[in-house]
């Protein structure tokens, strides 16, 4: 009878920490960002697989662009490429070893933590990089939002 008597208590406490739960997954959406001052104002998915996958080194209108990993975020860097192109990052990384092996295409530029990757966007036009939403500035631009 103690348990009936409780429940409406363990349905509320479990529904709260289901909504903490889906408030802080919500916080961590990755965004793509670049330099505010970049002429880009969006990028599609497509776009994106061929800049920090290799195939084009260039923005659609035709600058210069530098992705850039985060490499000591080895989370979001997971999920960016999971998100990206459906592929653990074992499976980016093979990829990437292969292709530079060859030496024919360059990988993304990369930068220690997310702070450095911060001052290399407000530094460089050409920079690109994925970021979590929060960590957005007003000195970087969102060019794809992943839902």
């Amino acid at each position: 009878m103690k348990f009936f008597s409780r429940f409406p208590l363990i349905v509320t406490v479990v529904l709260l920490f289901t909504s903490f739960a889906c408030a802080a997954q919500v916080s961590d959406t990755i965004v793509v960002v670049t330099n505010q001052k970049n002429d880009v104002q969006i990028l599609d998915k497509k776009g994106l697989i061929d800049l920090f996958m290799g195939k084009y080194s260039a923005f659609p209108n035709g600058k210069q662009a530098t992705p850039i990993d985060v490499e000591l975020d080895a989370k979001l860097k997971a999920q960016f490429y999971q998100a990206l192109v459906g592929l653990p990052l074992a499976r980016v990384n093979a990829y990437w070893s292969r292709l530079k092996f060859s030496g024919r295409v360059k990988p993304p530029a990369v930068e220690q933590t997310l702070d450095d990757v911060r001052q290399r966007l407000e530094a460089d036009e050409s920079a690109l990089a994925y970021v979590y939403e929060s960590s957005v500035t007003d000195k970087m631009k969102v060019v794809y939002r992943f839902d």
